[in-house]
This record gives C-alpha cells, structure tokens and sequence, in this order.
C-alpha cells in the first residue's frame, strides 16, 4: 500500500492532465448524442484492433492493472467498449457505466459480469455481435488520462448465432472508427504468427495508409518458437510504422485461471525482457509501462494536433443545429400565439409565391422554374404552335369552288364573292381557340406547382395546415382560370364576328390578283394553242381576262383592297359555259342571251361562215334535247372535275387572302392571350391571394386543429433541441482550453508525467528514462 501510494503521489500539474480530461469529458457529452449527430464531430481516440486471442484484452487489463474484461477461448468482445481511464489521488477505485448513471462498481469482478450482461441484451447469449457501444469509466490513482475503445477481433468462422458473413462485418464495424484522422490505432498481433499476414496490420493499412496514426503492439513474445524472436519487429525493420512498435508479454489462460494477478505478470515482463540477450537495447519498446506512457504522449500531442479544427467543427454544427431549431420554432400555446404564428406562415407563403413568380427567389441553374416556366409556355409552346399551323389546313379546292358557286345562287355569280372568304377564315380564325384554352391550362397547372413548392419545410410541420392551403389555393386558381378562359374565348369571337379587311397588313387588291395569276401560271404546265372543243378560240378567253382586268383598274385603290378583288367575268360566263363571238361580226353574248344579228336571219355570207354552221348545228342539237325527258338531278351535286384558269385563279385568290388575314389575327391573338392568361389569372393571384388565405383559414376554432404537429415532428423538435444542448455544452469545455494552450505551446515533458501504472517491487519506474535499466545495462 505504501508503494501504491508513492506512485500514486499528486504529479505537477501538466497540460496533459488538463487535455486528456478535457476530451474524455467531450466524449461524455458527445455519448448522449445518436449515431447521425455525433458523426459530424470525430475526437481523438485509441481502438484497439486484431483478431480473435489476438491478447487485446490482456493489453487492455494491463494498462488499468485490473482483471474486468470477459475473457475465454472463443470470441470475448462482440461489442465495442469505450474505456476511459480516469486519475485521481484517492486511493479508491471504481467503474460506472453510461447506461447505469449515477451507479458505482467497486468490484472489478461486478464490471465483468455487467459487461458480459449488457453484452447478451444487446447481441443475444451466443456469440452474436453488436455494433452499439458499451462505455465504462474506471477511476483510479493507478492509471493515466486516456481512453481506448475495444473492438471485437477479426474471426473467419462463425460459430453460434454468428452470421455467415460475420468477418466482413467485424472488418466493417472496425473501418467505421479507424478511417477517422482522429483516431489512433493500436494494432494487436501476436508474435507466434506471421506478422507479415497479420489482420491488424492489413487493416492498419487500409484506414492509415501512410502508417502515421498506427501503433503496433506485438504481444505473446515468450511463446514464441525457441531460437526466434521479434527484434526486426520491434525496430520497424520488417514493416515500418511511423510511431513504432511495442512489444508486451501477456498472461496465458493458465495464468488467468490461476488467478494471477496483474502485478505478478508485469514483474515476469520485466524478467523476461531483462534476462533475453535479443532485446537488450530496446527499452523504449519493451513492456507493457513503456506502451502506456507511449500511447499517453502520442494522444497528447495528436489532441493538442485536433483540437483547432475539433472547435470548428464543434461551432460549425452548433450553428447548423441552431439554424434547424429556429426552423422548427417553439410550440404556440395560447390562441393569439397561434394566431400570430399562422399569420406570418400565410405571409411568407404569400411572399414566397410571388418571389418564385417573379423569379426572385433563390435561382435554380439546374433547370427553369417559377416564372421562367411561364414565360417558356407563352413563348416557346404556345406562339410557336400558332405559327406551325397551316391556314389553309383543311380546306380543299372543291370547298372554295362549291362555296363560290353557293354563294351565286340561282343568278350566279358576276364578281367573286366575299362570302366564301370570310366563311373559310373564320372557320381557321376558329381553331386558334383549343390552342389558347390549353395554354390558360399549362399556366394554371405551373401556378399549382409553385404553390405546393412554397415553404414545403414549414408546412410539413403541420399537415392539416398544408392540405387546407394546398385546398384553398387549388380552387382560388380554378377560380382565376375561368374569367381566363372566358376571356380567351371573346378574344377568339371577336375576331371571328368582325373581318376588318381593311388592314394595313391585309394583302388584297391587284397586288393578290397578280400573286394568284403567277401562282397559277407556276402551278399549270403549259400546253399548245388549239381550238376548244365547241369551237371557241383562245383569242376569246384572253379578251375575257383583259376585260377582268380593264374592269378591276377601274376601282379606286380602297376599294381594291376590299372590294375589287371578287370581281369575275364582265360577261358572267366562262369559256367552258358558253361561247363568244368575234367582235368583228357584230354579235355579243351577255349572260347566254343573244343580241345583233339573228342566227335565222343572216346575210349568205354569215350563212357561209363555218362558225354560222355551227351554230346552226348546235342549235339542231338543243331541239333534240328538248324532246328527250329530263333526267333527274343526283341527291349530290358538286363542281365539275375540269378547273379553268379562271377557276384556278380565283382558288388562289381566296387562299392567299385566307393566309394573310390570318396571319394578322394570328398575331393578335399571340399578343393577346398571355396578356388575359397575366391579367386575370398569374397577376389576380398574387394581388389576392393573402386576402384569401386569410379569409379562408384564419379562424379561431380552428387554430388548434391545423397548427397541430406530427409526432415525428414532435420526436424530432425534441432531439434537435436535446442535440443543441450537447453542443452548446461541448462548446462551452472547448472554450476552457485555451488557459492551458501556452503550456502546450512549449512542449509536453514525458519526464513531468508518471506512468500511472502500479508500482511493482524491485522495479524502478519511478522514471521513464530508467525504466527496466537493468535490462539496458546488461
């Protein structure tokens, strides 16, 4: 006891027994925190890795110089323990745990048996493993500031409950702590196998490849086949680490069942490495003192290495933790506390509306939204399908022809008629209406998505709240999509009812009488001049296109433009309806009726004249007819399949005269459409969409109701508050540190730090520097 109490002398005070302390209390208020928030902030600490009966246990016993841990010959740790060794200067030691708070373990034997408890509960009876932690803290003047988390070793084979793939997962479990630059790994391996193959080293390597942050631990050295030993090891010779090797003798199961204690194996350490010639000269790396005051000083320098950047880390999840609480708010107890609450959630969602609108809120450059989308339905969907529409679409030659000889009437027509114009471009001005309907559509469905994508964080708290807005507003839009589409629909009527051909764009007069010439002239393959078959020459049919023509430059130039282009035939009649006689025999034609000279009582020189002779004859021929009965007419009757050029012309004529008014509705209605879509739909809904809200929602009998939150919400709001406690906790140590960081600064001395461990009788290690000097002397 007396020497216990030597070492156990109060030391100066160091930056070491202020550091250490500090993060194991970090670890303590970190442990409160689940799995997702405390990945954010990594702290320095030591695991303790290698495969099964690797003697990780017996190492860790070692440095707290008691028997606690499971031990046996199959697989002992299946969960990993966080140990944290306390100092103190009573003499008395004891254990808690973190899940038994404020309970005492002063027997080593009890911390045993509640490990192997809290081992079962959590992976079952039968070899089953965990990956939830155990924590234990053990305080006791025998020990050094530092804190080691035992991972279970590495096995091949599953026995008991144990999956198939149980390797990988322990090989898994293992990474998820070494991968971290703030852990320091202890690489168990035991000195009668292959060290070259050793899975501590293999997995070393994988989480520290360059070997900076790995301390290898050689143990079982005095059984090692006789004529060996592990000198290339221990001297980095075989497989380099940066921070070097340890070599340790562990207790045998033997030893364990025997009850042998601590104190005893270390004084057989000690004669053991004392008495081998092959590891004189290499006290720095022998035994089990010599590793805890390693470990001490490289946890010590690599958390005075940590601690800048573990503060910022600290602060920046702080920060973020806060911003989620204030996202989440406090709950409103009284009803003018709710009151206010839902006012300023119908205010931002107001906001929030108009702002993705007018595209002022935050600017997406993955793809459009808000009113980009609007702007891209007006111009890119809606003006370019007006535009690839045919204006002549639907209308054929036989519609044009029938509808100019409808429109005669049993007199026929002298003059094109305007009717079949405006019959024809209505019917086309009529199908600008789906069109324009359907983009009201597209812009009344992109109103909708915008609202469901306003405040989804806020609203999500409150799902009755949600579905009553997501209600109101749907049907404020419906609301608003009507007087559009009414609108839309007068637009459409207007230009249908009145037909101004008086433009200033509208293309008429003689300039679409030559167009129409010069597309039939394009469009017809000429043929040989030759006689018609009832006798007539072509010299006819040109006078009758220059008495159109001499007709048409008669009217004044409005007039062309509206008026004159109907002009037909001053003479009513076709050369295929009839037949002209040459002015220079003093005969005319006008409307099939004859005039001058009589075809029964002519001069012998007209009788003479082969065109009398066939006048004579188709005169026999329409007596003859008189006498036959007269068929009767079909049920349906269209045009005749032979198309003059007059007919031809004046086809043309109405279609160009279709296509350029259309064009000018066309436009018109490009311009006027979104402009009703803006005004009684997108602009009417943000001007009144608060007012509506309001007077759809705002009611006190239903504030409890819709400001009701989830339990998810709830359960949520109470971690997120409990996690900002922790941190603001964390912080609040970190920020005792600096006091302690000009000492830091300096350096640390190992010579102004005992080793901690019990003093053993006939040991001087009093001293690091004279540790097992008998070994060295000899």
């Amino acid at each position: 006891m007396a020497d216990s109490a030597t070492a156990a002398a109060a030391p100066p005070a160091t930056v070491g027994q202020a550091v250490i302390p500090l993060v194991n209390r970090l670890q303590d208020i970190m442990a409160r925190l689940d799995g997702d928030a405390a990945a954010g902030v990594e702290l320095p600490q030591v695991a303790a890795i290698g495969g099964q009966s690797s003697g990780k246990s017996s190492v860790l016993e070692a440095l707290v110089g008691r028997d606690f841990l499971p031990r046996g010959p199959d697989i002992c740790t299946r969960r990993p323990l966080v140990l944290q060794l306390v100092r103190h200067s009573a003499p008395e030691e004891w254990g808690e745990f973190l899940h038994a708070p404020g309970r005492r373990f002063h027997d080593f034997e009890h911390i045993k048996r509640e490990i192997q408890s809290e081992t079962d509960k959590e992976a079952g009876g039968n070899k089953g493993v965990s990956e939830k932690q155990i924590r234990l803290k053990i305080f006791s003047p025998n020990v050094i500031d530092i804190t080691l988390v035992d991972l279970p070793g590495i096995t091949r084979v599953p026995v008991g409950d144990q999956p198939t793939d149980i390797e990988s997962r322990i090989r898994t479990m293992i990474m998820q702590y070494i991968k971290h630059r703030s852990c320091i790994i202890l690489a168990v391996s035991p000195a009668n196998a292959d060290l070259a193959n050793s899975d501590a080293l293999q997995l070393a390597r994988l989480g520290d490849p360059d070997g900076s942050r790995t301390i290898g631990v050689i143990t079982k050295l005095d059984i090692m086949d006789r004529g060996t030993d592990a000198r290339n090891f221990l001297l980095g010779n075989v497989i380099p680490l940066k921070l070097g090797y340890v070599g340790v003798v562990n207790r045998s199961q033997e030893d364990i069942n025997f009850n042998r204690s601590i104190k005893d194996a270390l004084a057989f350490e000690e004669k053991f490495f004392s008495t081998l010639p092959a590891y004189h000269g290499l006290s720095q790396c022998c035994g089990v003192p010599q590793l805890a005051k390693k470990l001490n000083m490289i946890l010590l320098k690599h958390i005075t290495d940590m601690l800048p950047g573990l503060k910022s880390r600290i602060n920046a999840q702080l920060v973020a933790v806060a911003k989620e609480h204030a996202a989440y708010g406090d709950t409103a107890e009284s009803t003018a506390g709710q009151g206010v609450k839902l006012l300023n959630i119908l205010g931002k969602y107001c906001e929030a509306f108009s702002s993705m609108v007018e595209g002022k809120n935050k600017v997406s450059t993955d793809q459009l939204s808000g009113g980009a989308r609007i702007h891209y339905i007006f111009q890119s969907i809606f003006v370019k399908s007006l535009e690839e529409i045919d204006p002549c679409k639907n209308i054929s030659d036989e519609d044009i022809r029938t509808s100019i000889q409808n429109s005669g009437g049993p007199k026929g027509a002298m003059f094109l008629p305007e009717v079949p114009f405006e019959i024809l471009v209505r019917r086309q001005i009529g199908r600008l209406l789906d069109p324009s309907l359907q983009c009201a559509k597209f812009i009344y469905d992109e109103l909708v998505k915008i609202s469901h994508g306003c405040l989804t964080s806020e609203l999500q708290k409150y799902p009755i709240l949600k579905r009553r807005m997501g209600e109101s507003v749907s049907n404020f839009l419906r609301d608003g999509l009507r007087p559009a589409e009414t609108m839309i629909t007068h637009i459409i009527e207007m230009e249908m009812d009145y037909i101004n051909t008086s433009h200033s764009s509208f293309v008429g007069g003689s300039t679409v009488v030559e167009l129409a010439k010069r597309e039939v002239q394009t469009s017809r393959v000429p043929t040989p001049l030759s006689v018609h078959k009832d006798g007539i020459g072509l010299s006819s049919e040109i006078q009758l296109k220059s008495s159109v023509e001499n007709n048409m430059q008669l009217k004044s130039e409005r007039c062309q433009k509206s008026r004159a282009v109907f002009a037909r035939d001053a003479t009513g009649t076709t050369p295929e309806q009839g037949f002209q006689p040459d002015t220079d025999a003093g005969t005319s034609v006008v409307g099939g009726s004859q005039k001058g000279h009589s075809m029964v009582g002519g001069s012998l020189s007209s009788m003479s004249d082969p065109r009398v002779h066939s006048l004579n004859s188709l005169y026999s021929m329409v007596r003859l007819r008189e006498v036959n009965l007269l068929s009767q007419p079909p049920i349906t009757l269209k045009p005749s399949e032979n198309k003059s050029n007059q007919d031809l012309t004046e086809i043309a004529i109405v279609k160009l005269l279709v296509k350029s008014y259309y064009d000018i509705v066309r436009k018109s209605i490009e311009d006027a459409v979104p402009k009703a879509i803006m005004h009684f739909l997108v602009n009417h809904t943000k001007r009144e969409l608060h007012n509506i809200l309001i007077r759809k929602l705002y009611r006190e009998n239903l504030l409890d109701e819709m400001l009701r939150e989830t339990d998810e919400v709830l359960i949520r709001r109470q971690r997120i508050q409990e996690t900002l406690q922790v941190l603001e906790q964390a912080h609040r140590t970190l920020e005792e540190f600096p006091l302690e960081a000009e000492k830091v600064d300096k350096g640390y001395s190992l010579s102004e730090y005992t080793t901690g461990l019990p003093k053993i009788p006939g040991l001087n290690n009093r001293s690091p520097g004279s540790i097992y000097t008998s070994s060295s002397s000899s």
